[in-house]
């Protein structure tokens, strides 16, 4: 179901442009200079409406958190959560994650979160799901040496399929769970989550270590279509 338009966008991401990069294919090897010192940059795509994005930049705020959303409609109003809460440790991107190795140099990303992505169940699409390994490589291309992938989806048939997938371009899983609040809420939540949990719908999560890798010959990159 396709999101609302939202009224007034663009004077309410005006108004939030303090923390909007317009211009990020002049930023590779320059995101530090948003916030010197930082501890470590961090990369969310889809970052929605931003409860996550928010919640996770509060609890660590010596961390650079760049999200990455292709709904402006969606942006605008994690942009307003952020700004609102008085965050200086978040900036927004409006793009593709097909987009990555240009917005970043080789090694600047330390972790990326991907939370609840579009699941692309038919196989036709498969190449379209953010842990298909074309997007993967790309990944590869920004991440910093035992870099990790945070990933998190409600959906059991990409969750499997992302167990099997990951590993074959050189990560290792670990945290792998089926059930993540199965005990009691784990972690900040995401907004879709928070409503799953609600419903007793089991959340999928898993932790993936980038590790040296040589694609086999096999394994040629392909152009990742839009996510």
């Amino acid at each position: 179901m396709r999101m609302r338009k939202k009224k007034n966008l663009v004077p309410r991401m005006e108004r939030c442009g303090a923390c909007l990069v317009t211009e990020p294919y002049e930023m590779p090897g320059k995101w530090r200079e948003l916030m010197p010192g930082a501890r470590e940059l961090r990369l969310e795509l889809g970052c929605g409406k931003g409860r996550f994005t928010a919640g996770v930049a509060a609890a660590e705020p010596d961390v650079l958190f760049i999200a990455v959303e292709l709904v402006p409609d969606a942006m605008v109003v994690a942009m307003e959560r952020c700004t609102e809460a008085g965050l200086k440790n978040v900036f927004f991107v409006d793009a593709n994650a097909d987009q990555l190795p240009q917005f970043f140099a080789p090694g600047e990303v330390d972790r990326i979160y991907i939370n609840f992505c579009d699941p692309w169940p038919t196989k036709k699409h498969a190449k379209r799901r953010l842990t298909h390994g074309n997007f993967l490589q790309l990944y590869r291309k920004v991440l910093a040496e035992n870099a990790q992938i945070h990933f998190k989806t409600d959906n059991q048939g990409l969750f499997e399929f992302s167990v099997e997938e990951i590993p074959q371009f050189g990560f290792t899983l670990s945290e792998v769970t089926r059930n993540l609040h199965e005990n009691g809420p784990v972690g900040v939540m995401t907004d879709y989550e928070a409503k799953f949990h609600e419903l007793g719908q089991p959340i999928n999560r898993l932790v993936a270590t980038m590790a040296p890798w040589t694609p086999p010959a096999a394994v040629q990159e392909e152009p990742a279509p839009e996510a």
